[in-house]
């Protein structure tokens, strides 16, 4: 039990009993906590260059720690020379530790190198809980080397909670550590 990620051990501590006390939940079971975290990467140029694809799935590999899956088009888009069944771009779902292992990474390493920070948005959330962001390279993260890349690529991340409410999702991340923007209020 002690070679729990640092993350998971902070929420289990600390951010577990602060959201029961604050939402006044009745049992410890209604505390919402991180299910999954999804990494999303769309390689449109897939359709001329395979090559990029593979790329694009193996940097996903090395941030995340897992074999990505490849996404196929649902549908064919005449415009785009796009047909179904064609490979589109990667995804890959972390869970459990590798999750608690991403997200550490993600908000003390990747974020911060992030150019112009200034927080992430909080009108992210999506009204069920969900928070979803993008990040526009992937050379933020320190698993990705800047002369091995042939193309810049974006990363969609969604972290899904099991919060009901989005003040509750946003309660728990902030808690967790997430680098939020300030909002007006919060100033004064």
């Amino acid at each position: 039990m002690d070679n729990q990620p640092r993350l998971k051990k902070k929420y289990l501590e600390t951010v577990k009993p602060y959201l029961k006390d604050r939402f006044k939940y009745k049992s410890v079971m209604q505390v919402p906590k991180i299910e999954k975290i999804k990494l999303n990467v769309g390689i449109g140029e897939a359709i001329k260059d395979s090559k990029l694809l593979d790329a694009a799935v193996q940097e996903l590999t090395l941030i995340s720690g897992q074999k990505p899956a490849i996404s196929k088009a649902k549908r064919s888009v005449s415009n785009f020379k796009l047909r179904k069944g064609m490979s589109i771009g990667a995804h890959v779902t972390l869970r459990n530790t590798m999750m608690y292992e991403f997200l550490d990474r993600l908000i003390e390493i990747s974020i911060p190198r992030i150019r112009d920070f200034q927080g992430m948005p909080t009108e992210s959330f999506d009204g069920r809980g969900s928070y979803n962001f993008g990040i526009k390279e992937q050379t933020v993260f320190a698993e990705i080397k800047f002369d091995n890349i042939l193309r810049s690529n974006g990363l969609n991340v969604t972290i899904v909670t099991s919060a009901k409410t989005d003040e509750e999702a946003y309660e728990l991340l902030k808690q967790v550590g997430f680098p939020f923007r300030k909002t007006k209020t919060e100033d004064n």
